[in-house]
């Protein structure tokens, strides 16, 4: 007789624990166990996060330990199992380990492949040939495609949480209800408490009753020094939209700004043709918004648009302050284009800022954070779970970086980006131009574009001496390269050779149903990959995805309250359309053109509730779950925490000396997935 000692892990989340009858066998590769009852003690069977230990005895060795079979049997109530993993002690002393991490629900069976990390190509049994393409033929009927609206990626096909597979779902302790969240975030910020929410507000300072109450360091200061022209650039650089500056060599022909214009801005004592050969000129266009039709879902309150220019300079102080802003692309009749510059009223001048803060809060939802952060890492995390089998190496490396994406977004298509949800009730590019924005920036969406390097390169601000102190752009270099790193140690474990990628049927597979599937609405999808043929090829489109789903999403997402809560610095609407004249502007106009208590109110609880991180958040690097048993691989994730770790500290100590630090990209605030 032979002992196999078998020690079962049930997950420590709510309800993750049975009372149902789990049988247990172990399949080697010469026969299999007789069928066993994990736990025949009723009233503590398999409870939430324990371990349980049992020993199966078989005549004959098994062989080579290949499956672990778990069926589940239900008693008078039929619930669900959280299987965090299983492992095996055999006769001769050896250990084999099966991850699991998966939900067992109904009378389903589930066959667990020994886990060490194996490409399809390995597989030589055509047992475990069969499992992998029965478990990818399952997944595929469980994570469809679908086009929640015409032209945008592909989603999931569920209308709603509860109709998610179970292993994608959230815990049960997670609130995700974003009108729910929202509304909390109201009474928490005392804004429950505002009295007629319809009207303007008086002026800045009646703005200060509700925020002076709110603690936070950037939108303190932010309350204070708004006005200056040098905090207004250095958000463009350092705020949560910190990707639409470019370097400007040439002006575009619908911008009218003239030499005359600016020459008393150009404190180098050159000229604007000259500034602009030197590289000192930087330039924010907003042409993705011409002619959007502006959020007309509310009929008592006219909302408007713009597509600004903003030209910017670099200053002799390495400051990038504006020193020209064009809210119009075409001329009115009777009139022309208005550049608006800081030698102009007060007021005049205060609002074109309002307005190309406004404009670029908007882009920011629609494009810089829903489309390249959300709405790409969902089609990313469908395509793995359609593709990749479990014990596929890069499986196991991205699990952890699509953990509660596919929920949150479903979440966000049932409240906050429907027809009648959050979004709608206080921004201007609610309504049918969500779809036109969208739809828009879909032209633009490339896959280089989402290499970090090359997105630096593309706008033209990659150097760190010719535009210095974008911590943006540092910091997101080290981390990219710091991901970079640890993907190639992880692909160079399981790729031998560039064949060995061509080789792969399911990395071919996966990124092919990204090309043609989950993309197919993008004009450039032909841009995307729909082969790897090298390892380095691979590398990078891991990097992509990870650094998209990690650190890009920090860096746009966690900072929305820090930035956009000062309702005066970014307005999430304006009320009045944009000023063609100069000399007409005073606070009262002002007042009228911001959004009224109501929009301010949604518009704070919303900032607020995304910007929280959540309960047991799981930051880069950190990895709970162990789907990869092999040393190297292990060995692979603690350098990857070293070096993650060593980042933090060079940040941290950078911020020290800084009046705003800057801490969006520092590791230890960048949580592994889009999960918020």
């Amino acid at each position: 007789m032979f002992t196999y000692s078998v020690s079962v892990e049930t997950g420590d989340q709510a309800f993750a624990g049975t009372l149902n009858y789990i049988y247990l066998t172990l399949v080697g590769d010469k026969r299999s166990s007789v069928r066993t009852l994990l736990d025949k003690s009723w009233l503590k069977r398999l409870e939430r996060g324990t371990v349980i230990s049992i020993d199966v005895h078989v005549e004959e060795t098994l062989g080579e330990l290949l499956l672990v079979k778990l069926e589940k049997e239900k008693t008078l109530i039929n619930d669900q199992w959280y299987c965090r993993s299983i492992s095996v002690t055999a006769p001769t002393g050896d250990c084999f380990e099966f991850p699991c991490y998966h939900w067992i629900a109904d009378q389903q069976e589930l066959a667990l492949p020994e886990g060490r990390g194996r490409l399809p190509q390995d597989e030589k049994l055509s047992i475990l040939k069969q499992y992998r393409h029965k478990e990818l033929e399952n997944r595929q009927k469980q994570f469809r495609w679908n086009e929640w609206k015409a032209g945008l990626p592909l989603s999931i096909d569920a209308n709603g949480c509860s109709e998610l597979p179970l292993d994608v779902q959230f815990d049960t302790a997670k609130s995700v209800d974003f009108s729910v969240n929202f509304l909390e975030g109201i009474r928490i910020l005392g804004l429950n408490k505002l009295k007629s929410v319809f009207q303007s507000w008086k002026d800045f300072a009646d703005f200060e009753k509700v925020f002076i109450t709110i603690k936070n360091t950037v939108s303190e200061y932010l309350m204070e020094n708004w006005t200056e022209d040098a905090v207004f650039g250095y958000q463009f650089l350092n705020g949560s939209n910190p990707v639409m500056i470019k370097k400007c060599r040439k002006l575009p022909d619908k911008f009218v700004v003239t030499q005359e214009m600016v020459e008393d801005s150009l404190d180098r004592g050159t000229t604007l043709q000259e500034e602009l050969q030197a590289g000192n000129i930087y330039i924010a266009d907003y042409e993705i918004l011409e002619d959007v039709q502006p959020n007309d879902t509310d009929s008592s309150t006219r909302q408007y648009l713009a597509a600004p220019f903003c030209l910017f300079y670099k200053n002799s102080q390495n400051k990038i302050i504006p020193i020209a802003i064009q809210l119009s692309r075409e001329a009115t009749p009777g009139q022309k284009n208005t550049v608006f510059l800081p030698s102009d009223n007060h007021y005049d001048w205060l609002l074109a800022k309002m307005w190309v803060k406004s404009c670029d809060f908007n882009v920011h939802q629609l494009i810089t954070h829903l489309l390249r952060t959300h709405l790409t890492s969902e089609v990313f995390a469908i395509a793995m779970f359609r593709q990749l089998s479990a014990v596929h190496p890069v499986y196991k490396l991205l699990i952890p970086h699509v953990r509660f994406t596919i929920a949150i977004n479903t979440s966000a298509r049932q409240t906050l980006i429907n027809d009648t949800g959050v979004f709608n009730k206080a921004n201007s590019t609610g309504g049918i131009g969500v779809l036109q924005v969208v739809h828009r920036a879909m032209k633009t969406l490339t896959y280089k574009s989402m290499c970090f390097p090359e997105a630096m390169k593309a706008r033209d601000v990659h150097d760190q001496e010719d535009l210095p102190n974008y911590y943006y752009r540092d910091d997101g270099m080290l981390v990219w390269e710091a991901v970079k790193s640890f993907v190639s140690d992880v692909v160079e474990i399981y790729y031998s050779s560039d064949e060995t990628v061509l080789e792969d049927e399911e990395i071919q597979a996966f990124v092919q149903d990204v090309h043609s599937s989950g993309m197919k609405n993008c004009p450039n999808s032909g841009e995307f990959p729909n082969m790897l043929r090298t390892r380095e090829q691979l590398v990078e489109y891991l990097t992509v995805m990870i650094f998209t789903a990690s650190a890009q999403h920090a860096a746009v997402n966690f900072g929305q309250f820090d930035w956009f809560a000062w309702v005066p610095n970014t307005p999430s609407t304006m009320r009045k359309p944009p000023p063609t004249e100069k000399g007409k502007v005073d606070m009262k106009y002002i007042m009228e053109s911001l959004p009224d208590r109501g929009r301010s109110g949604w518009h704070l609880g919303a900032l607020w509730s995304l910007s929280q991180f959540q309960d047991n958040e799981l930051f880069l690097g950190e990895y709970p779950d162990k789907y990869f048993t092999e040393e190297p691989a292990i060995e692979a994730i603690k350098n990857f925490r070293k070096t993650l770790v060593d980042i933090t500290k060079i940040i941290k100590k950078r911020n020290e000396t800084l009046e705003l630090p800057y801490w969006y990209l520092s590791p230890d605030r960048i949580p592994n997935s889009v999960a918020i």
